[in-house]
């Protein structure tokens, strides 16, 4: 199988997410369980020999230096000690601020597309743990399972879930995760549950009452869509989802949004797109 000239980054969504306290290097212990979606950004990478990393396409009010794809691959040419640089074009799709994991994925997706092109020789864990340097969430996207997730969400465990399809919602916000996380009013003493325990219909997410008293955007988009179906929010917001059957229930759901929403229907996956790219084939440098 050749290598993709596009890479996927994949959107995610929590499906629920407990805070169950916080730990003293200012982290919080969590609970979780992420899946993926067949939506999200496209990354290619053009190899350079000159040891440069460039991003000459990517969000517009992100400058380069401050993306998550150059840390990434700055990341791994210092764990690798590669000399090879890459031009990286990034077409976003994922929303912003959304609690979609779009950073996160590009970030991942980077890593394992570079340590293939590049011929590096990391292996998962050793990319997951590079990852979670960059970003909590970094792992789950190089693991690319559907994922029980525990301590600051990066002990995963993967499980197989129903890959329904959902309808999100984004509304034209930008959630800071930091204010969410630092917020008096988060609830941090959740208890504990098991995976039978979410199995049998447990799960909330905790950090919906204060994104939603912060952006009230969010609390309408939740509204809004649960006027459909049962809708939560994705990890600290603010995009909001609802699961539905099939493609044309999860698109009719999303007909009529408010004009400056961001709405679209996608499937839940239980292997993430990028993990569909065979990660042991490597490429004559």
């Amino acid at each position: 199988m050749s290598l993709p000239a596009i890479w996927p980054a994949p959107a995610k969504l929590n499906l629920f997410l407990h805070v169950l306290g916080q730990r003293q290097d200012g982290y919080h212990r969590l609970q979780t369980m992420f899946q993926f979606l067949d939506y999200g950004d496209e990354l290619s990478f053009e190899l350079r020999h000159d040891g440069v990393i460039a991003r000459p396409e990517g969000a517009a009010d992100i400058p380069a230096d401050e993306d998550l794809v150059v840390h990434a691959a700055r990341a791994l040419q210092s764990a690798s000690g590669c000399t090879r640089g890459a031009n990286i074009r990034l077409l976003k799709r994922t929303p912003m601020g959304a609690g979609l994991g779009g950073g996160s994925s590009d970030a991942a997706t980077t890593l394992v597309a570079l340590n293939q092109l590049w011929c590096t020789g990391l292996d998962t864990h050793a990319l997951a743990a590079l990852g979670l340097k960059l970003g909590a969430d970094v792992p789950v996207f190089v693991r690319g399972e559907a994922s029980w997730a525990e301590g600051i969400g990066e002990i995963l465990t993967p499980v197989t879930l129903p890959e329904p399809w959902y309808a999100v919602i984004a509304p034209d916000v930008h959630v800071a995760t930091a204010a969410i996380f630092s917020a008096p009013q988060l609830k941090r003493d959740h208890a504990p549950i098991s995976l039978d325990d979410y199995q049998r219909g447990a799960g909330v997410n905790d950090c919906a009452p204060v994104t939603c008293a912060l952006y009230p955007e969010v609390a309408a988009a939740l509204g809004w869509l649960s006027r459909a179906a049962p809708a939560r929010m994705s990890g600290t917001g603010g995009a909001v989802f609802a699961e539905f059957p099939d493609q044309r229930a999860a698109r009719a759901a999303i007909e009529g949004i408010p004009r400056n929403w961001r709405g679209f229907a996608a499937r839940g996956l239980n292997v993430s797109p990028l993990a569909a790219i065979d990660p042991g084939r490597r490429i004559n440098p």
